[in-house]
């Protein structure tokens, strides 16, 4: 055979995996409507393409508003467009509950787990359901205020209104890209390249990244492109870049299938080899040290090399922290059965967004702490729509050191299981935002768990009486350093009375859109004369706040770092000027919507306190 043939046999090899390569990956970025009409040409056969905005919202993580409310909520992405192509601040968008690195420097931050893969930085979901499922062709996401949240988009093989659910659920991402600073607050149709898949889908899932705004971002409306049959790539591509052959093939290759995941957990035949090399050398720490840097994938696929390599990587000791959140469209009651022997020392762990849509069962999670719940000091489990009341026994009872639980979103719990957290008397952080906590197991968690320094209660509807739980606090939680009461519809002066004098140590208080807080009745300046060491405080929405808050402020929370009066009408800026100079540490301060704080007196300020990020929002 003459030498040119394998030679043309590997060229061909090449131009085909470069096909493969074209056909299933996409160029990151936005692009141009031209572009996708010219992306749309090259797929045979034609297919009458479908357009669709979002039928329902199936799940979230956060939003802004209320759960009684639409204004600022993730239920306004359903339908089509209320405010586009408006610019500005409108109640009609979805907004979710943070932005910027603000919440990252409070006294309630919590510490980032590492071995978080760089690829991985979604801090916020919405999962949205279309009528027809089709092979998306392209997604538009209508933005009309601070653009440029958008870091991930899935779709889902499951359809959320089909009455036989799928063997397997399965998630591909269409594209993905770093958080980026857009530049100007214009409201824009961001429109990014998509990669085609090999299933049909009428479920998306949008994920952000806010920590580069300066404000929060506003989303209007979703439309999903897409054709009813499989298209088929053409092979009239343009020229292949060199640069897609790249490590993402690893990427697709460990995708978001979930066997990818429990193969590298699974054990395997191992190679034998007479001598590990110079690793043979090195001291066992040692290698634990480099090897505590690998992502938990990497780590899987490295215990597959040598019995050595293996040996190292299943070390309990490696798996001491350990975060499966940037894995969650993998996660299913397989792998953590595999990762069991791993985890037996185990002491924070993250399983926030796992396990829905049946991938973890009640059953498997609870085998999993049965196992490896007894050093576990944090629990982190947002958006766990699997956890119920048997999952919460099970944690009081598995988990005698637990010292921080995290329940954000977890609305699926019914009232009665939150009673079983009052056996965890060591706790020290407890998140319940957006749950379905009742009154009664509330005094009774605060009752038993005297050693709370951080509490988080934002947006919980069904607790009757705030006032009676805000005694409970003041005269039970003596330690408590934060607490989020954010939208707490009935909580009064009283209330306050009672906290700001049993919880002195508080440096972190969040009033939001408390609307029965009024500053006629001194409760505000209680808070200030009571508690010198706030450092944060939110008193969103009060119309009320007035000079005198804000004089009482300068005067005694001289370490205020942060303020929101967002919505002020009795605001002076001559009140600002005082607090601005004596807080010299503060570097937040929102203004917007306080009528007597025009552009001129923030530019002003801006001016004079540099180092003070001063917002100011508006409507058009």
């Amino acid at each position: 055979m003459s030498p040119v043939f394998p030679m043309l046999t590997v060229l061909s090899m090449f131009y085909y995996m470069c096909l493969r390569r074209r056909a299933r990956t996409a160029t990151r970025g936005e692009m141009n409507s031209r572009r996708a009409i010219e992306s749309n040409t090259r797929a045979l056969p034609i297919n009458v393409e479908i357009v669709q905005y979002a039928k329902e919202v199936l799940d979230f993580s956060s939003h802004y508003g209320s759960e009684n409310s639409m204004s600022y909520t993730m239920w306004n992405l359903a339908g089509i467009p209320n405010v586009y192509p408006s610019s500005g601040d409108f109640t009609q968008t979805a907004v979710f509950r943070t932005y910027g690195t603000w919440w990252d420097r409070c006294p309630s931050a919590r510490l980032p787990f590492k071995r978080t893969p760089p690829t991985f930085c979604s801090q916020d979901y919405v999962e949205l359901a279309f009528e027809e499922p089709v092979y998306p062709t392209a997604v538009h996401i209508l933005e009309t205020y601070h653009p440029g949240a958008v870091v991930r988009i899935l779709a889902c093989s499951a359809n959320p209104y089909s009455q036989n659910p799928p063997a397997e659920v399965r998630w591909e991402i269409l594209w993905s890209e770093a958080p980026t600073k857009v530049n100007g607050l214009q409201a824009r149709q961001f429109t990014p390249c998509i990669k085609q898949i090999n299933f049909p889908t009428n479920l998306i899932r949008l994920e952000v990244n806010s920590s580069l705004l300066d404000y929060y971002t506003e989303l209007d409306a979703v439309v999903l492109h897409g054709v009813k049959e499989r298209p088929v790539l053409s092979l009239k591509t343009s020229m292949i870049d060199m640069n897609d052959i790249d490590e993402d093939e690893d990427e697709e290759k460990y995708g978001c299938g979930m066997d990818t995941l429990n193969k590298q957990f699974s054990i395997v035949t191992l190679r034998e080899w007479p001598t590990n090399g110079y690793f043979d050398k090195l001291p066992y720490e040692l290698i634990q040290l480099i090897l505590s840097h690998l992502t938990v994938p990497d780590l899987c696929r490295l215990a597959q090399t040598c019995k050595l390599l293996y040996q190292h990587c299943c070390d309990p000791l490696q798996y001491i922290h350990l975060s499966l959140q940037p894995y969650w469209a993998r996660i299913n009651d397989t792998s953590l059965e595999y990762l069991q022997s791993r985890c037996t020392l185990i002491q924070w762990l993250n399983l926030s967004w796992t396990g829905n849509r049946g991938a973890i069962s009640v059953s498997g999670f609870s085998r999993f702490l049965k196992v490896c719940g007894s050093e576990l000091v944090r629990l982190e489990l947002s958006c766990g729509h699997f956890l119920n009341e048997t999952c919460l026994e099970v944690i009081t009872e598995m988990c005698p050191n637990l010292q921080e639980l995290n329940l954000s979103s977890c609305d699926k719990i019914p009232p009665q299981a939150f009673n079983h957290i009052a056996k965890v008397g060591s706790l020290k952080r407890l998140i319940l935002y957006r749950t379905k906590v009742e009154q009664t197991a509330l005094l009774s968690i605060l009752n038993f768990c005297s050693e709370l320094q951080h509490l988080s209660l934002g947006s919980c509807v069904m607790i009757e009486d705030y006032d009676l739980i805000a005694s409970m606090m003041g005269a039970k939680c003596k330690k408590l350093r934060s607490l989020d009461l954010w939208r707490c519809k009935n909580i009064t002066e009283n209330g306050i009375a009672e906290l700001a004098s049993g919880c002195q140590l508080l440096e972190e208080l969040d009033l939001g859109w408390c609307p029965t807080l009024q500053s006629s009745t001194g409760c505000f300046t209680n808070l200030a004369r009571k508690l010198p060491n706030l450092q944060k405080l939110f008193l969103t929405a009060n119309r009320s706040v007035c000079d005198t808050d804000i004089e009482e402020l300068a005067a005694n929370c001289t370490r205020l770092r942060q303020l929101d009066i967002l919505g002020t009408r009795m605001v002076s800026p001559a009140s600002l000027r005082k607090l601005l100079e004596s807080c010299k540490d503060l570097s937040l301060l929102d203004v917007s919507f306080c009528s007597q704080i025009d552009n001129r007196v923030v530019l002003e300020l801006n001016a004079n306190f540099p180092n003070v990020f001063i917002k100011k929002s508006f409507t058009q």
